[in-house]
């Protein structure tokens, strides 16, 4: 899971910000002293951090020339002010993305889902291939094969078969599924993903996998792997 750093003193917004990320599997921090904001980036590590503009002790311009000084992690601001001058402040320090305040829960999520898969989508591309169950499954030609047979997958399936078995032993949310799919121009409603998961279920019996992708009524779906499987 991606790890961010909400960085924002309004703890109200916060809550609301937070609760929205969970609901999407990101792990979120916030910041317990507002004078050791890069000592606590340095602990968390995190993969993106939204950082707001007007903070207490320094403001979030200074927070992210410090940042920048030791990492290239992406970085979106938050701001309430309507300056244009901020924006421009901001792409000059290196950051990701801009987001005016008030704004709609589903833009920053978004955007986050963006700036993610713009920054990491280089190395997860990369890899074609994965081992799941002493199964390989071939990510370009859309097959998985064990001792018992080869089966061959839809796009659809295997972009499913994909997330699952990338967080193998996690639950992955039925709505992470279906805006992950709809964000790469695959698009499923709620029905449709639901027959596109059984029909993977069913394929992947035929070699002996199907009971390994597990419903969790009323989360999503999660691919098992046994404890010791690398």
């Amino acid at each position: 899971m991606f790890k961010i750093m909400l960085i924002e003193d309004d703890m109200t917004l916060f809550d609301e910000v937070k609760v929205r990320l969970l609901q999407w599997s990101y792990d979120v921090y916030g910041v317990q002293d507002f004078s050791r904001v890069l000592q606590e980036f340095t602990e968390i590590r995190p993969d993106l951090v939204v950082i707001d503009i007007q903070l207490p002790k320094y403001d979030g311009f200074h927070w992210c020339r410090m940042i920048r000084s030791h990492s290239n992690v992406p970085i979106i601001f938050l701001s309430s002010r309507d300056h244009p001058s901020d924006m421009i402040m901001s792409m000059q320090l290196g950051a990701d993305d801009f987001v005016q305040k008030p704004f709609h829960f589903d833009v920053l999520i978004a955007k986050i889902q963006a700036t993610l898969r713009r920054v990491y989508n280089y190395n997860t591309e990369r890899v074609e291939l994965r081992t799941w169950r002493e199964a390989t499954v071939e990510y370009v030609k859309n097959t998985v094969a064990n001792d018992s047979g080869t089966i061959e997958l839809t796009k659809n399936e295997m972009f499913i078969l994909k997330m699952l078995i990338e967080r193998k032993n996690q639950i992955v949310s039925r709505e992470e599924l279906m805006k992950s799919l709809w964000d790469n121009e695959h698009f499923v409603s709620d029905n449709t993903l639901t027959v596109n998961v059984n029909r993977l279920r069913k394929k992947l019996e035929n070699i002996g996998l199907g009971s390994y992708i597990e419903t969790k009524v009323g989360q999503g779906y999660m691919a098992t792997e046994e404890a010791n499987a690398i």
